[in-house]
């Protein structure tokens, strides 16, 4: 579940390309580049996560940093867990270590390292590694210094007034789990106290292995939401406001 609060990345997509035009629909907090040198780009993403992971309610893009995670059902060999009610906190600190961007090649990459906290309700049914589950509680799951890597295919587009816009094709990822995942988790046996901290100690002492083992889908569904965050910005901007370089044809 840790994982899916890599959703903060989409902002630095809209951070790093906005332009100062005066029509222009971004906030103030975005600052504008005259052309996609790293420097810049890492720059102007850098000065707008913290204010754009609140969520722009005028553009119809949500908040980040709190994401609220209402349901998400995850269905493994042998294991079912279900996560709800939770919320993720400490996308606004994340720290930008590289930004890119190839017009013309249609390819924008962006690389950031998050401390992440996620709390919320559970539920899960089945075996985990060597030990059959039971649970239903409260989860705390912290995540230190994890680094995510996203390479998108873009593209550029014309809306119904024949504006072009800058938009997203598709994605390819990387993600590194971090120097430590620190579980906390309530009830793994029902009604057993001791058990539950007994297997609640095995997965912290075993944290890569654990997460390795149910970790890949909430990566999938979190970039997925990311992704699907940032094209809300792009369909609401377009591209003239956005960058001063001019479009590529297509």
């Amino acid at each position: 579940m840790c994982d899916r609060l890599v959703l903060v990345f989409a902002t630095a997509i809209a951070a790093s390309l906005v332009s100062g035009s005066a029509a222009k629909l971004a906030p103030d907090f975005i600052h504008p580049c005259n052309d996609t040198t790293p420097a810049c780009l890492i720059q102007a993403t850098k000065d707008a996560i913290p204010e754009f992971s609140k969520g722009l309610p005028h553009l119809g893009v949500p908040s980040l940093d709190p994401f609220i995670i209402e349901e998400l059902p995850i269905q493994l060999p042998g294991i079912k867990v279900t996560f709800y009610g939770g919320k993720a906190t400490g996308l606004r600190n994340c720290e930008v270590l590289n930004v890119e961007a190839y017009l013309e090649k249609n390819v924008f990459k962006i690389e950031v390292r998050c401390n992440i906290t996620i709390k919320g309700k559970y539920t899960a049914v089945g075996r985990l590694l060597l030990f059959p589950i039971n649970g239903e509680g409260d989860s705390k799951i912290k995540i230190v210094n994890s680094v995510i890597k996203l390479n998108i295919h873009t593209k550029y587009y014309k809306d119904s007034n024949g504006r072009d816009h800058f938009g997203i094709k598709n994605y390819k990822f990387s993600f590194d789990y971090g120097e430590r995942i620190h579980y906390t988790i309530t009830n793994l046996f029902k009604g057993n106290p001791e058990l539950s901290n007994t297997v609640l100690q095995f997965l912290n002492e075993n944290w890569r292995v654990v997460t390795e083992e149910f970790g890949q889908p909430v990566v999938d569904y979190a970039l997925n939401v990311t992704v699907n965050t940032a094209k809300k910005f792009f369909d609401a901007v377009p591209y003239d406001e956005l960058l001063n370089v001019p479009i590529p044809k297509y």
